[in-house]
Formats: structure tokens, sequence, C-alpha cells
């Protein structure tokens, strides 16, 4: 195979790599609505790419099921309901607490200093989520998969991460409804901290329960919220 040709196909699976990245990031922050359909004239427009690289990223966000086949003429996000949001956010809430069970356990004086520094950064930025929802969602991530990573497990971290994506549409729906709403995210911080606290005491029992019920509140949320469909458009 010439260089050429070599460099071309580098630069094709660059190109199908970028768009996976872009077009699932504009899915999870909602930019694009569940069960928006996803047509290839404003894709093409958006990132700036031919049909092929798009239709490798649709195919790609199709395996991680962000994106549905509609009826064979194309593809629409994947639509939200609350079966599909009970179900991500319990697994997700069990597969926390293993993570962070075995955190603990693995745990060293790297990994907590991770924690602390991350948890720093959040809370600096507390005061500003109204105005930039999507940074403070940025440190709120940093600050989970941070506590995360002391189990040391990559096949773990793996699957928290795909759940982490799958519950982040529903978790922008969860910052809309309340990114003003102050005794809400006052309340979310207290939970951060007594997380922190748990998981430098090494109390792994408490540790989990409070992960388990801090995953689960986003859902709690919204299962009272009437219209769940209607607040996601």
């Amino acid at each position: 195979m010439t260089k050429n040709r070599l460099a071309i196909d580098s630069r094709r699976d660059n190109s199908a790599l970028k768009v996976v990245g872009d077009l699932k990031q504009d899915i999870l922050t909602g930019y694009f609505k569940p069960g928006e359909k996803l047509k290839m004239a404003r894709l093409k427009e958006r990132y700036q790419v031919g049909v092929s690289p798009l239709r490798e990223a649709l195919s790609q966000l199709l395996i991680e099921q962000l994106v549905v086949v509609e009826n064979q003429r194309g593809f629409k996000v994947h639509p939200v309901s609350r079966e599909e949001m009970r179900d991500i956010y319990a697994t997700r809430a069990e597969i926390e607490a293993l993570c962070i069970g075995l955190a603990v356990e693995k745990g060293d004086d790297e990994w907590e200093a991770g924690i602390l520094a991350a948890a720093h950064t959040m809370h600096k930025f507390g005061d500003m989520v109204d105005k930039d929802p999507q940074e403070w969602e940025r440190r709120h991530q940093a600050f989970h998969t941070a506590i995360a990573r002391g189990c040391n497990s990559p096949t773990l971290l793996q699957v928290r991460r795909s759940l982490y994506e799958k519950a982040s549409r529903y978790r922008n729906l969860w910052l809309k409804k309340n990114m003003a709403n102050s005794d809400v995210f006052d309340a979310n911080q207290k939970e951060h901290q007594q997380l922190v606290d748990a998981l430098l005491d090494g109390d792994s029992d408490r540790a989990r329960e409070l992960i388990r019920q801090h995953l689960l509140s986003p859902s709690r949320a919204l299962e009272q919220t009437p219209g769940l469909e209607e607040l996601a458009g």
C-alpha cells in the first residue's frame, strides 16, 4: 500500500472518529432532541464532512443505543422514556457502588488527593451552574470519575462510562429543570461532601449507600415530573 493511500485512510479514520465524538456530544447535551430525525444535509453542514463518515458515525451510535433506525428511512435520536430512565439509573447505581467498594479497598494516597482536587474544582463552580450548566456537568463528571478510577478495573470503568453517557441525557433534563433552584444544588453539594467524607474515612458500606441514593435522586425527581417527553423537547 502506498504512503498516499495510507495517509488517505488515516484521514478518513480520524474524520469518522471525530464525527462520532462530536455527534455523540450533541446528542448527550441535547443539541439534537430525543426522537429528532437526523437529516443528512444538516449533519453534513454541521460537521463539514461527507456522507461516508457520517454513516460510519451513525452506525457506531446505533450500537451504543444513542440513535435508532427510522423505518429504513434514516436515523433519529433515541427517544427518552421513563422505563429506560429507571433501568439505566438502577443499573448505574449498582455499578458505581461496585466501583466505589473496590476503590476504597484498593485506593491509595494519590487516589484520595485526586478526589479532593476534583471536589474542590466542582464546588468552586457551584454558584455558576445556572450560567453554564454544561461546564458544571463536566466538573461533576470529573469528580465522580476520580472516585471510580480507584477501582483499578478497566473493564468495570468502561461499563461505567457507557452507563454514564446513557444517563447524561436524563441528567441534562434534570439540570434544565433544577439549575435555577439553589436549594436543590445545595442539597446536591452536601451529598458530594458526605460521600467524600465516607471515602476518606474508608467507610465502604456508607459510601456505597450514599452513591446509590445520590445517583438515583435525579431519576426520582424526574419520575415526579409530568410530561418527561415534553421536557426533553
